[in-house]
């Protein structure tokens, strides 16, 4: 094993050796027969959908209690306790590092770049091409100024699209205090990293809590797998119930190919009942195809996973882009 790493140098810890990080119980050896075996099956599908308009949101300037905007895939805009976080932002129209290499954008970002409020801080979970778009966060950086928060090793990347970019690398369970009601944690999450074939696991991955002073909780569920479920149920035992839980829909097929790394609607419902949260919406679908399931299967799977789960179906439902919600927030006007 190599052990250098370009990205972060630092102490063993239970979740990183001195050369890459990792996560327990963890993901199986995939034989290359299998990655050619998927990719096969991708090539099969055909070409990418031609760009699908969407009706997009103009969001306010502040909102002084939760109001969710819903840019496409995991990208999301939070309004909360008068703060602007964005998520894994994420405008670009491939998923590559370059134009024309990787998934396409099946639909137009549910904001326009133009009609954001001014940005406080930005959350990264990871450094996959769908959840970090270097180009968007140095513009993001150059017209807002603000700050940005990743898991550890990241920064290192992010930095690499502009010197200047204000980026704290986090590892889990550690905390930034955005303002005096909000702050953001970073959890643990069953996944991976890595921009190519050659830096896997060199960067750490997570999903973020945003907690307000004033009582509420959100939980983002970044990238995941199920696997034993205890990050999930972690989240309960430290903050209580989340009031809204952000989870993960899509790239889920085939089973044996992405199993280990994203949870499919049935596993989504299992997180959303482990965390205790009062209303989830799902996210991580819709804008890009990456693996075999159909850009619209996921809120049918979902709707079915909740059935069999015995469910109401408003607790849990799909976010569409342009779509904003108010959940209700403790302490908010």
């Amino acid at each position: 094993m190599p052990r250098r790493n370009a990205y972060y140098q630092g102490p063993v810890s239970d979740h990183f050796d001195g050369a890459r990080f990792f996560v327990l119980p963890g993901p199986r050896r995939r034989p290359l027969s299998a990655h050619l075996s998927f990719v096969r099956g991708q090539i099969a599908r055909g070409r990418p959908p031609a760009l699908r308009p969407v009706a997009p949101d103009v969001p306010p300037a502040r909102v002084d209690a939760l109001r969710l905007g819903f840019i496409g895939h995991s990208s999301l805009l939070v309004q909360v306790a008068g703060l602007n976080l964005l998520i894994d932002p994420v405008f670009a129209q491939w998923l590559g590092p370059r134009e024309g290499m990787g998934p396409k954008r099946a639909h137009a970002p549910g904001i326009r770049w133009e009609d954001l409020p001014p940005i406080d801080a930005v959350l990264v979970t990871h450094n996959h091409w769908d959840h970090l778009d270097g180009p968007a966060l140095a513009r993001l950086w150059r017209r807002f100024g603000c700050r940005m928060l990743t898991p550890l090793g990241n920064d290192t990347i992010i930095r690499g699209y502009d010197a200047g970019i204000a980026v704290q690398a986090m590892d889990w369970g550690q905390s930034v205090r955005l303002s005096h009601r909000v702050t953001a944690h970073l959890e643990p999450a069953f996944h991976w990293s890595g921009r190519t074939p050659f830096d896997r696991w060199r960067a750490l991955w997570g999903s973020w809590v945003v907690t307000d002073a004033n009582g509420g909780v959100l939980y983002h569920v970044g990238d995941t797998a199920y696997r034993d479920g205890r990050f999930f149920r972690r989240v309960r035992e430290v903050y209580g119930p989340p009031d809204v839980a952000l989870i993960p829909i899509g790239a889920y097929e085939p089973r044996w190919y992405v199993g280990d790394e994203h949870v499919d609607p049935g596993e989504a419902v299992r997180i959303m009942l482990d965390c205790g949260a009062r209303q989830a919406f799902g996210h991580h679908w819709g804008a890009f195809r990456l693996t075999w399931e159909e850009l619209g299967d996921p809120p049918r799977d979902l709707a079915r996973a909740l059935a069999e789960a015995g469910v109401a179906p408003g607790r849990f439902r799909p976010l569409h882009p342009g779509e904003t919600v108010e959940p209700p927030w403790p302490g908010g006007r």
